[in-house]
């Protein structure tokens, strides 16, 4: 290149690089710009939401917030006093603890089993009804839309309180939350087995079963374990809405107050120890399945 002032020009390079750096300079500080107006934004939200909040409190934050520590204290002072009875009071509520982990267990089964079906349902080139599929997902979107404490309090007041309404509420959850990640995965699937089951006549269900669902198995599996460890706490949480387990007893003993102090750590202590025991169980699964046996 030649300029017309200065004669040839001795680098052409590096004018190209300046250019490119100073363009990626712009853009940085542009980013940064952008960064720092949605952090003040962000923070101004957040300090108007705490003053409507705090100004709504019929107690007030921070009034209350020296007091942050005294019903701990008072619960665990009371546990240690009666530290003896923690043996017996744990051995007490092993039934609710499996009645906890039965709802979590049948509501993920359920929930499982109708994910695989919305999840093939809603999957782009896999899809029964390709013109469907829009409909399918929001119907997952419906099911993990509403939480499961909503489901179960408008079950109780239809079927009543009990372990039932539990599994069905978090059952829906479960199956909304399941069958998106579960679509996701089997987007990425290889579709040379589908094709090939389709050349030979095989119906579409005999292509999922055959062509879709031994590459998808192990992701699938993982995630419901997953889920497994979420639908226990959520089942403990239910309790306090009247559906059984161990959140009930959980629920009772707190609302006895003082005297029963010992009680509320000891379900805690067991809510606590079942939840890491699952954790670390279904994580060595989860890790098998997915990265083989060798991992």
């Amino acid at each position: 290149m030649v300029d017309i002032a200065f004669g040839p020009d001795p680098d052409p390079g590096a004018r190209s690089r300046a250019a490119r750096n100073a363009a990626y300079l712009d853009l940085v500080r542009r980013r940064r710009m952008y960064g720092g107006i949605l952090l003040a934004v962000f923070l101004a939200l957040m300090a108007s939401g705490f003053v409507m909040a705090d100004g709504r409190n019929a107690g007030g934050f921070w009034e209350g917030l020296p007091m942050l520590g005294a019903f701990p204290s008072e619960v665990m002072a009371e546990a240690w006093a009666k530290r003896a009875n923690l043996p017996g009071l744990l051995v007490a509520h092993l039934p609710s603890l499996a009645e906890t982990l039965n709802i979590a267990a049948v509501a993920t089964i359920l929930g499982a089993l109708a994910a695989v079906v919305l999840s093939l349902l809603s999957t782009r080139g896999l899809a029964r009804w390709p013109r469907l599929t829009g409909l399918f997902r929001r119907m997952m979107d419906a099911c993990r839309a509403v939480p499961e404490i909503v489901i179960a309090l408008v079950l109780i007041f239809i079927l009543g309180g009990g372990p039932v309404p539990a599994v069905i509420a978090i059952g829906i959850h479960t199956a909304g939350a399941l069958g998106k990640l579960f679509s996701e995965v089997a987007e990425n699937a290889d579709l040379k087995p589908v094709e090939g089951l389709a050349s030979v006549g095989a119906t579409w269900g005999q292509r999922m079963l055959l062509g879709v669902i031994p590459q998808v198995a192990p992701n699938w599996l993982s995630y419901a374990l997953l889920r497994f460890e979420i639908n226990l706490r959520a089942s403990a949480i239910l309790g306090f809405v009247g559906e059984g387990g161990i959140g009930h007893d959980l629920k009772i003993a707190m609302q006895w107050g003082q005297g029963r102090y010992d009680q509320v750590v000891a379900i805690f202590l067991l809510l606590f120890l079942s939840i890491v025991l699952i954790d670390r169980l279904s994580d060595r699964v989860r890790q098998r399945l997915v990265r083989g046996a060798g991992a």
